[in-house]
């Protein structure tokens, strides 16, 4: 279930977009302080963020920038009551989904939801591939982790051999432990996967 989680200091914007929300089939949290919504906030719960720019202590954009400090990003959705070029500009290159005026539109508010929404699961897939990737990665003995970024270089066993100081079929036993405990049939599925765990 995808929650909403709503940060205003405004009671009945709360009031009001929660009411939406909920009708739209979204799980609600709502927060009237910043400090309230980062001490009660779960990273692991898929959602978004809708913050408004202007509260008192923490101010939207501080708040954004708590959320990517501390493990992977949130979406975050803006609306203010008084929106300028410069701070609108400062959130989306600190990765806001969207920057929206009050009084928000209701389709505008619930078309920058489904965007967040798509961002946050291709988002979490690509962090549980990697983890998964990582976990086979570990599977590996160093002498099959030094013998992987050679043969992902594209260096030939001979080649490997020489530099590691040992025979060639000493290689070829490595590359096909990597390859079974990896669950990979091919070189390139081998690079593609090299490449994705930043190898």
């Amino acid at each position: 279930m995808f929650t909403v989680f709503l940060v205003d200091d405004d009671a009945r914007v709360i009031k009001a977009l929660s009411r939406l929300m909920s009708l739209k089939g979204y799980q609600v949290r709502a927060y009237t302080s910043p400090q309230e919504f980062l001490s009660n906030h779960d990273a692991a719960v898929p959602g978004c963020a809708v913050l408004d720019v202007s509260m008192p202590g923490l101010n939207g954009l501080d708040l954004q920038q708590a959320l990517t400090a501390g493990g992977p990003p949130r979406p975050v959705i803006f609306i203010t009551g008084k929106g300028d070029i410069p701070t609108s500009v400062r959130a989306m290159r600190a990765g806001a989904v969207d920057f929206l005026t009050k009084p928000v539109s209701n389709h505008d508010l619930l078309a920058a939801i489904a965007r967040a929404e798509e961002q946050d699961v291709k988002a979490r897939n690509r962090r549980a591939e990697l983890a998964s990737i990582e976990a086979k990665i570990a599977t590996l003995t160093p002498r099959e982790r030094e013998v992987l970024t050679h043969v992902v270089a594209g260096r030939l066993n001979k080649q490997i051999a020489f530099d590691l100081g040992t025979v060639e079929k000493t290689i070829k036993v490595h590359r096909g432990a990597i390859m079974k405990k990896l669950g990979l049939r091919t070189i390139a599925d081998l690079v593609r996967l090299a490449e994705k765990a930043g190898l």
